[in-house]
């Protein structure tokens, strides 16, 4: 058998592994060594604590990763993962799963979240977006995008869906509590109180069902027997996470990018038309998540031209293969007009996002509302001032300052939602 020259190589990759994360990059912008990264198939990293893995940077390489069953999510559970953080715990929620335990878990709130449902909730979205913004232009001229106005929208939003009274202050508490903290010793300490919070959350609804999706999470325990406690508490856990944090950084950082691309947003206001291409660019453009949980090779695997051993971890980098050249003509540039390739913002395979229907939606009624109620928004404070959370479920604003023309701003109804 001839000699793979590529077998040398590898091995001097395993004795050489990259420190990872890399560090802070610029802002919302993926740390610029991804460019480099993308030119090799894939890189041996050494994260903080937990053994090493491998780093798909490549945009087919990830989409394989997420889609390939010969890549277990549940094969992390109990092991030595690669992570950031001295802690470790073991959980049950659709990210721990493979099918069919995932498919059995998804199943219950499929219907929950189809676009027919999700619909419904339009119109919903559309008045949150205005009444939030009735606020903020009473107070104007100067406001925060962060606490004003994407924190809340979520939140109002999740509490329709989960059937939660939106003055519930509990509930309000600790989704904010977890989306702000700062360093992973306040999230690890926000996370002790998950369980109660949830228990008390579904307590709540167990008095009053309704036709609510914690309503059917609760009767599939009860009634059915379908779930487990553990695993009831751990969904919620995992909604939260997905559907308020990610989503009000997403809601955030859009508006970070178009703000600081005066050009973009000037543009986007006058052609409305164009938001729901510009939701799904800037889904591929902002990076939140450095990397996704540590996916095991069940058997060894090629990838990339990389042979991957079974038992291996391997972590993909959405933000690096949204970048991808090879994929995306002028990668690194916000288009807003932007066809082709699907984006990974969503992840891709039996894991794609749950919720991806209602963050399009909430995405696209906060920036349909912000353009027309804020006329000549723009940046209170210079650009290197913004304060960047890192250290949380998701990197993001601390806070948004902007100004805008409050004398120029329209009612509510004046127009119409867009």
């Amino acid at each position: 058998m001839a000699h793979d020259t590529r077998s040398d190589t590898l091995a001097g990759a395993r004795n050489r592994p990259l420190a990872f994360p890399l560090g802070p990059g610029c802002g919302l912008e993926p740390h610029p060594a991804y460019a480099r990264l993308r030119e090799q198939p894939l890189a041996r990293v050494r994260l903080p604590h937990g053994q090493d893995a491998w780093l798909a940077t490549r945009y087919a390489d990830v989409r394989t990763v997420l889609s390939d069953s010969r890549f277990s999510l549940a094969q992390a559970v109990g092991r030595d993962r690669p992570r950031t953080e001295a802690a470790d715990w073991d959980q049950v929620g659709l990210m721990s799963l493979d099918p069919p335990g995932h498919t059995r878990l998804r199943s219950l709130m499929t219907k929950e979240f189809s676009a027919r449902r999700v619909g419904r909730l339009a119109a919903r979205a559309r008045r949150a977006a205005d009444e939030l913004l009735d606020g903020v232009v009473a107070a104007g001229p100067r406001a925060d995008l962060v606490g004003q106005f994407a924190v809340p929208l979520p939140l109002i939003l999740n509490c329709e869906l989960f059937g939660v009274p939106p003055g519930h202050s509990r509930f309000r508490d600790w989704v904010e509590h977890t989306l702000f903290a700062s360093t992973v010793e306040e999230l690890t300490a926000q996370t002790e109180n998950w369980a109660e919070r949830v228990t008390e959350l579904l307590d709540l609804r167990r008095t009053d069902l309704g036709d609510d999706l914690l309503s059917s999470l609760v009767l599939a325990h009860d009634r059915d027997g379908t779930i487990s406690e553990e695993e009831l508490v751990a969904l919620v856990v995992d909604l939260v996470a997905a559907g308020f944090v990610t989503v009000t950084g997403q809601i955030a950082a859009s508006f970070y990018h178009l703000l600081i691309r005066p050009e973009a947003l000037v543009r986007l206001a006058e052609r409305p038309e164009l938001v729901p291409m510009a939701v799904e660019e800037l889904l591929r453009y902002v990076d939140l998540l450095d990397f996704t949980a540590p996916r095991y090779a069940t058997e060894d695997v090629e990838l990339g031209g990389v042979l991957v051993q079974a038992g291996e971890p391997v972590l993909t980098s959405l933000a690096a293969a949204n970048r991808d050249a090879a994929v995306f003509t002028h990668a690194d540039e916000l288009v807003l007009d932007r066809a082709g390739a699907p984006h990974l913002g969503f992840g891709h395979g039996v894991h794609f996002c749950l919720g991806a229907h209602l963050a399009r939606l909430e995405l696209r009624a906060a920036l349909e509302a912000a353009l027309r109620r804020l006329p000549g928004l723009r940046l209170a404070v210079p650009e290197e001032d913004l304060r960047w959370r890192t250290g949380g479920i998701a990197n993001g604003l601390q806070e948004l300052p902007v100004v805008f023309d409050a004398q120029r701003s329209p009612a509510a109804g004046e127009g119409g939602p867009r």
